[in-house]
């Protein structure tokens, strides 16, 4: 078997630098792998029930359970929005997965949906101090699960539906919406293209461009590529081209789900067809959520000048961020924490959450994602904006509060 270093040396100088890269990145991973490994086991689950009473007395007891739990229970069947007032329902939501659509690990299932579940829960708790409790549903069928969903919901003030595959997930939000009274947000979809968004919106401000004049192509057309279409139309751009694996979509495209057939509606108003190639030419901002390696630098080279690509398939985005830099992009964006701008949902979902629930929202609108995307953005300074700084931290202390201000002031 040929060894990695003459590998590398049967190789041109570009190329063997671009592989050098991928197998570093790669054992970067497996190194990460392996202490999940260990500290999952070691854990058990990263989530626990604490108690905020502590039973000392009989009288404690009384009050804690039987006898005196009657009362509130009493006064919540005379009036059942009490239920926020004497139960956890205020600040608890629910973390629901079918096991479909995980990570870029695809459909493996509810028991292996569990970690990313539970670590979900964990950052709701963490960053936007909200109680989260992972439901990870033994069925695929729409029905079920918005049966199952609809029979949990009166112990949750919301439902963050998670890693559920398109085209399911739209028609399983769009139903849940309609028929409950609290707020249901498919972070996929909204998450990402709130975050996506907020950094769109301060790399218009680094390369001096506005929202009316730039094309963007948009590739990948499942739930979060949809959503950021949506999101980018809503704020005001009206050159969006969506691309998926077969090209470019357009009317006249064959063989779409029925999302997308809604979407080639609203989009690309050139009507314009052929392949991702062909939709990167003179464009300006390049959005990735498809697949690893599938951008070339001579389709960077050939997109407007100052262009702005976010690369975002994990671990190995569409095109690496230095490969992107030499082919001409001004800003490039890419959902890791060891590449600069990271474009990372956890900006954003702790913050929603924590702004519905303690606003008592029915719905997540579309006014409220707008404003916490400005919110995400606002949260740079001016002196502190530039290629390598488009988006706050995602530690930073400040975020969720900013973004649950912005929620509340559009319920």
């Amino acid at each position: 078997m040929i060894r990695q270093q003459e590998f590398f040396q049967t190789m041109g100088i570009a190329e063997s630098k671009r592989y050098h890269k991928v197998y570093i990145i790669r054992k970067i991973i497996m190194d990460i792998n392996e202490k999940a490994i260990e500290l999952h086991k070691l854990w058990k689950g990263k989530l626990e029930t604490t108690s905020k009473v502590h039973i000392m007395s009989k009288e404690d007891l009384s009050i804690l359970y039987t006898p005196g739990v009657a009362a509130p229970c009493k006064e919540i069947a005379k009036d059942k929005e009490t239920v926020y007032t004497y139960t956890t329902k205020a600040n608890t939501i629910a973390v629901v997965s079918d096991g479909s659509a995980v990570l870029g690990l695809g459909n493996i299932g509810p028991y292996a949906a569990m970690p990313v579940m539970e670590g979900k829960a964990a950052l709701f708790k963490e960053f936007g101090n909200v109680n989260a409790v992972p439901i990870c549903l033994e069925t695929q069928d729409t029905e079920e699960i918005i049966k199952a969903v609809t029979w949990i919901a009166p112990a949750f003030g919301g439902i963050n539906l998670e890693d559920i595959s398109a085209p399911r997930c739209f028609e399983i939000e769009e139903r849940l919406k309609a028929s409950l009274d609290i707020p249901i947000f498919h972070d996929d979809q909204h998450g990402t293209a709130i975050v996506v968004l907020a950094g769109v919106i301060n790399a218009l401000k680094v390369v001096n461009k506005d929202k009316e004049s730039c094309k963007v192509v948009v590739n990948g057309a499942g739930s979060a590529g949809v959503a950021i279409t949506k999101l980018l139309l809503t704020y005001g751009f009206s050159n969006v081209v969506m691309c998926d694996k077969a090209g470019i979509i357009s009317r006249n495209t064959k063989g779409l789900n029925w999302m997308q057939e809604r979407m080639a509606l609203i989009t690309n108003p050139s009507q314009e067809e052929g392949s991702l190639t062909d939709a990167m030419r003179d464009a300006d901002i390049f959005i990735g959520v498809s697949a690893p390696g599938i951008v070339t630098s001579e389709m960077v080279a050939s997109m407007n000048p100052d262009s702005i690509l976010f690369a975002m398939a994990n671990p190995i985005p569409e095109i690496m961020p230095d490969a992107a830099k030499s082919a001409g992009a001004r800003i490039v964006g890419t959902g890791r924490s060891d590449f600069p701008n990271q474009v990372n949902n956890v900006i954003a979902f702790p913050g929603i959450f924590k702004g519905a629930l303690e606003g008592r929202a029915r719905q997540i609108t579309d006014e409220m994602k707008l404003a916490a995307a400005l919110a995400i953005a606002d949260l740079v300074k001016e002196d502190e904006l530039n290629e390598e700084n488009i988006l706050p931290d995602a530690l930073n202390a400040e975020l969720a509060n900013v973004v649950a201000q912005a929620v509340k002031r559009y319920i």
